[in-house]
């Protein structure tokens, strides 16, 4: 390929609207360009390097016994009534009726239509297993698409799904997922951790995610050096280490005017912040008044938060707060009004001292003991786990970071083939639903999470694995007579040896060259420069470590295709 026929319309200075370097770095280097909010055309480098992950992930599907398939990208909206999703699932899902006012959806992901397509066809135990997947485009109508890739509105998603006939069946497909998506993010070139999950609309009980990690990940995660765990901050739960009050565990009313912050409490009786139990006042998903008690030094867990109190829960309302009795900075378990529920975080069930609101303004109680005074309705994980908790394997204390997530594994169980009849034939003559596994890669998400992981002052470092072109050749002077023909030469023994090259034809400064080469990424750069020529030389820069050696001509093709083919995925 020359780069003069080349279509990426290079910037040279930074998208204003651009916050992350991947979102910044594919605009400038020629390989996206915005469409509307969240919607994104793939222009021809960062689509062959798109197509290399694709194909990456479709070795390790079919490595690990999936069938690739391809089902359409308009849904029956019935069918997301028959697994109760339709209204469920929110906003974010695209609806709308054909021209006979048939209501469709765009799919987002497709439960569904598997289990729509597959409950007429699997239906006895000697059939099964059986793991089917697609890459499509997804839909998301997300209320506010940023970062790019990152967050879009249309998405490429590799999606599988498994059909078991026991658990045992079941976990030895999850495993081999978990396997091929670990495979995925190596032969990517990325850093990620598996990482324990909520399910969130997807629904099921067990979910590892696959993080990338990255500063600028939107998603944060604690993990343990010492045991291996790891899992996001919906889903990590841990004994959080708690203190108790002051006083010697009597119920005692303290004085404690304007001091409605845990800051000022714990100031106040000169103990830590996790000594302190913080009060937050809610209506639920149904309406209803809720008091939920958490560790002082720890925050409510939304996620979690939403599996207790359902979605839509909310903070009560200032007019809320009088209408219900309570008292902002001095809410607590202790003389709760009537009527409201009382959920206490899991971490405090061992706890009998504690500091908290008196339900008075400008009182604290101390020495309030579970049991005794007060009856909690419910104990339940409420809190998002922090660095320095301890580790719920080892113990040990745990480390936070931020992440990328580029994929996920599920086991769905029998969620939507009990509610859409996909149902199959054991050994035994009984009817029994199929036991599900979901398994989503984010092939785009993907492309963004390398460039956030590779990447450099001067541009993209791309991993050899997934780069658009694995060499490019930079003549400096294409009208030179020594010059070029050793360019032309390089470049036809190195497509010999089954290379990806870019030739930079073009009649450009060095400087440019140079400069669009290290923004656009290619992972050798082989300069033919007329001094080195005439010496029987060019020169070889490595893009990730920058280092430069000067290689005779004749040797350079096969010195280049040995490092490549080492690199190769």
């Amino acid at each position: 390929m020359k780069m003069s026929r080349l279509y990426a319309p290079t910037l040279k200075e930074d998208p204003t609207e651009a916050e992350l370097a991947s979102h910044r770095l594919l605009l400038r280097a020629g390989m996206i360009r915005k469409e509307a909010a969240g919607l994104y055309t793939y222009l021809p480098l960062a689509w062959r390097s798109i197509r290399k992950i694709e194909n990456i992930v479709r070795d390790e599907m079919d490595t690990h016994d999936a069938q690739e398939l391809m089902m359409p990208i308009m849904v029956d909206a019935d069918l997301w009534r028959q697994s109760g999703r339709i209204d469920a699932y929110g906003k974010e899902l695209v609806r709308f009726n054909d021209r006979h006012e048939r209501e469709f959806v765009l799919g987002p992901t497709h439960e569904e239509t598997i289990t729509a397509l597959v409950r007429n066809e699997l239906r006895s135990y000697k059939q099964l297993p059986v793991n089917l997947y697609h890459i499509q485009d997804k839909f998301r109508d997300e209320f506010r698409p940023r970062y790019g890739l990152m967050r879009g509105r249309e998405f490429i998603m590799k999606d599988a799904y498994s059909f078991s006939a026991t658990q045992e069946s079941l976990q030895e497909e999850y495993d081999k997922m978990k396997e091929a998506y670990a495979n995925i993010c190596v032969r990517c070139g990325l850093k990620a951790l598996p990482v324990v999950a909520d399910s969130g609309e997807i629904g099921g009980d067990t979910s590892v995610e696959f993080m990338a990690l990255a500063d600028a990940g939107e998603a944060s995660l604690v993990y343990c050096d010492d045991c291996g765990f790891a899992a996001d901050d919906e889903a990590a739960s841990t004994t959080v280490a708690v203190s108790e009050g002051p006083g010697d565990g009597t119920l005692t009313k303290v004085e404690t005017p304007g001091l409605g912050t845990i800051a000022d409490v714990a100031k106040f009786f000169g103990f830590p912040e996790n000594g302190t139990r913080k009060a937050l006042a809610i209506i639920d998903a149904e309406g209803n008044p809720v008091v939920a008690i958490v560790p002082g030094d720890h925050e409510l867990n939304d996620c979690k938060a939403e599996h207790v109190f359902g979605k839509g829960y909310r903070l009560m309302t200032d007019e809320e707060l009088e209408e219900n009795g309570l008292f902002k900075g001095f809410i607590g378990p202790v003389n709760l009004p009537e009527g409201i529920r009382l959920v206490c975080d899991k971490s405090l069930e061992g706890s009998k001292s504690w500091t908290c609101g008196a339900n008075e303004v400008d009182y604290h109680f101390t020495g309030a003991c579970p049991g005794r005074d007060f009856t909690p309705d419910e104990w339940a994980d409420l809190v998002t786990v922090v660095a320095g908790d301890p580790c719920p394997h080892c113990g040990r204390p745990l480390a936070s970071a931020r992440g990328i997530e580029v994929s996920q594994v599920f086991q769905l169980g029998t969620k939507y083939s009990e509610a859409m009849g996909a149902y199959f034939m054991d050994e035994d003559g009984k009817e029994k639903p199929l036991i599900m596994g979901c398994y989503g890669v984010g092939v785009s998400r993907t492309l963004a999470a390398i460039v956030e992981q590779h990447n450099d002052e001067n541009g993209i470092i791309w991993p050899v694995s997934v780069a658009p072109y694995e060499v490019s050749i930079i003549p400096l002077d294409v009208n030179d007579d020594l010059v070029w023909p050793v360019a032309e030469k390089v470049s036809a023994a190195l497509a010999e040896k089954g290379i990806e090259v870019i030739v930079d034809d073009r009649k450009e400064r060095p400087g440019v060259k140079f400069a669009d080469n290290d923004l656009m990424g290619f992972p050798y750069q082989i300069v033919c420069g007329k001094k080195a020529v005439k010496n029987g030389n060019v020169e070889l820069k490595d893009r990730a470590t920058g280092e430069r050696s000067e290689v005779a001509i004749d040797e350079v093709a096969e010195k280049v295709a040995q490092l490549v083919l080492a690199a190769r995925a």
